[in-house]
């Protein structure tokens, strides 16, 4: 999370990152973001996040990795991913099943480098927006969240409540079957209003 705050910080974005957050908790709707996440600014922040991560080397479906964006100078890497949003169609996604814990396989979706950075782009303006909407109790996915804020909440509600169950639930296949539709609309209530932006989504 640390190196997270440099690179936003290196690549001048966290006082924009800051505003949406501070926006969108006081209630803002956003209807032209889709300059910022096709800013350069925001596309080299978005190459720098995903270039550290080990699954830039992983192959998706085109056969390409992070050498590939490497190979391109940030003029180039930047016009051809504006270039390619303009009529966005995403890649195929490689599917690959990995091992549980009780023996059973996870299927898992490994989209293109060049997809990544492009969700990576989106993210990262999307993320304080959602942020600032979101629910204190709720820890799931979020920046600066972990099972072990969770498991703090779960204590303090059973020393200091009359709270004294947890119900462990898992969705089979959520992501897989996730209603778009709603979600979007979901978005739209949150305040994310840029038409061209949910187009993408």
């Amino acid at each position: 999370m640390i190196q997270k705050l440099r690179n936003n910080e290196y690549f001048g974005m966290q006082d924009q990152l800051d505003s949406l957050y501070d926006e969108s908790a006081n209630g803002r709707y956003f209807k032209t973001l889709y300059n910022i996440i096709i800013s350069e600014e925001n596309i080299r922040l978005a190459y720098r996040n995903i270039k550290s991560n080990t699954g830039s080397k992983t192959k998706g479906t085109n056969g390409h990795t992070i050498k590939h964006l490497q190979s391109m100078d940030t003029n180039k890497l930047v016009a051809l991913t504006r270039k390619r949003l303009k009529n966005y169609e995403p890649h195929s996604v490689k599917r690959v099943l990995i091992p549980k814990p009780n023996g059973d396989m996870r299927p898992l979706g490994i989209p293109t480098i060049e997809d990544r950075l492009i969700q990576q782009m989106f993210l990262q303006i999307l993320e304080p927006i959602v942020e600032g909407k979101f629910n204190s109790n709720s820890f799931g996915f979020r920046p600066k969240r972990s099972t072990h804020d969770a498991l703090a909440r779960c204590y303090h509600l059973v020393n200091h409540s009359l709270n004294h169950y947890v119900v462990d639930v898992d969705i089979k296949g959520f992501f897989d079957n996730v209603n778009h539709s709603k979600l979007l609309k979901q978005l739209w209530t949150i305040g994310i209003r840029d038409k061209r932006v949910l187009s993408i989504c």
